[in-house]
């Protein structure tokens, strides 16, 4: 291999590095103790009084605020927006503070959250003058739709939290991946689809850090690893973040649909533990402790589908676990249509279904 072959990121890491961010989260002592078990309090360290959790002076800064955590994002605008992981900035309790490239700290304002994906729209908060080299720190989103297997990318982020501008390369080890994930510790477990694998090494702490191609263009949004695997991580699809950002922009908030199921994808094992009639389509039911799969006054309730309805199409695709309700609803806009193919007993009928916003 030649030098100029190993040396072939280093342009793009020292022109991409300024836009690169740290978002440090931290909260006041006595919303942490709150949120302390009961049954864990007393294998704390407590101060003399017994009435606090005894911190380390230097884990405390001078207005109270306790380090709890941090994460990554990335500048993408002139005017100090960046881009995150929701599960990053979701805590309302928390205070958060972003670290620029040139040792800076600012605050930031919370634009949006993505209802749906794990992508949070941040501003920072600073003086006139204050990121002098912003225009060069902003990046060039790139197109996550015409990536391909074997493509060689590159992570950067604030790795462990101790870490800053920990950088790792890797390739495309997959897509349009689907795993269970909770989006951050206090959330129910979710599945996450769309997603790019790739092999590059990413930590507790690298979430919300950019993915980027050769070309230097951000087409992920690193947010989750798997414990205990090696090499093994994934990235949102920046077409998601860009999506995200024509709504801010155009809508002042993030606009995604509601359909108002729940449901379970079926295949061939459902098929005959349940005892249905098709090895495909999606089950109309809930999730314990709610059992039903409709949520009342939704598009789906307005449209006449009952719980134990089966879902076979949806505006002419079949649908499977490679392509589901949720792999449709991440195309479509509020106030599109569906017309959905329902089989109820034996009888099949097509439920028309106007996609409300989701809150």
């Amino acid at each position: 291999m030649t030098d100029k072959n190993q040396n072939i990121w280093g342009p793009i890491i020292k022109k991409m590095m300024p836009a690169v961010v740290t978002i440090v989260i931290s909260k006041k002592l006595e919303e942490i103790e709150k949120e302390v078990p009961p049954e864990l309090w007393s294998f704390l360290p407590h101060t003399p009084d017994n009435k606090h959790i005894d911190i380390p002076k230097e884990a405390v800064d001078a207005h109270g605020m306790v380090k709890i955590g941090s994460g990554s994002g990335f500048i993408v605008d002139q005017s100090g927006i960046v881009i995150t992981n929701k599960h990053v900035v979701a805590d309302p309790q928390a205070e958060y503070v972003c670290l620029t490239n040139d040792g800076q700290k600012h605050k930031i304002e919370i634009l949006a959250r993505d209802p749906v994906d794990d992508v949070a729209i941040v501003k920072i908060k600073c003086e006139a003058g204050r990121l002098p080299n912003i225009k060069q720190a902003a990046v060039k989103l790139g197109d996550s739709g015409k990536l391909e297997l074997g493509q060689p990318v590159l992570a950067i982020g604030n790795a462990l939290g101790l870490f800053n501008n920990t950088v790792s390369s890797g390739i495309v080890s997959g897509l349009s991946r689907a795993i269970s994930a909770a989006p951050d510790p206090k959330a129910p477990v979710q599945e996450m689809r769309g997603l790019i694998q790739t092999d590059t090494a990413i930590n507790p702490g690298n979430s919300g850090g950019p993915l980027l191609n050769l070309k230097g263009e951000v087409i992920g949004i690193n947010t989750a690893i798997v414990f205990g695997a090696q090499n093994l991580s994934f990235a949102i699809p920046i077409n998601a973040a860009k999506r995200d950002l024509v709504d801010l922009k155009n809508e002042g908030r993030i606009t995604r649909p509601l359909l108002g199921l729940r449901y379970v994808n079926i295949d061939s094992d459902l098929k005959e533990k349940m005892k249905l009639p098709v090895d495909y389509g999606a089950i109309v039911m809930g999730h314990p402790p709610v059992n039903e799969g409709v949520i009342p006054e939704s598009p789906a309730d307005r449209a006449g589908i009952q719980n134990k309805d089966i879902i076979l199409e949806c505006n002419g695709a079949k649908l499977t676990v490679e392509k589901t309700l949720q792999d449709i609803l991440g195309e479509k806009d509020v106030g599109d249509v569906l017309n959905m193919k329902v089989l109820r007993g034996r009888r099949e009928f097509v439920a028309k279904v106007v996609l409300a916003e989701r809150k």
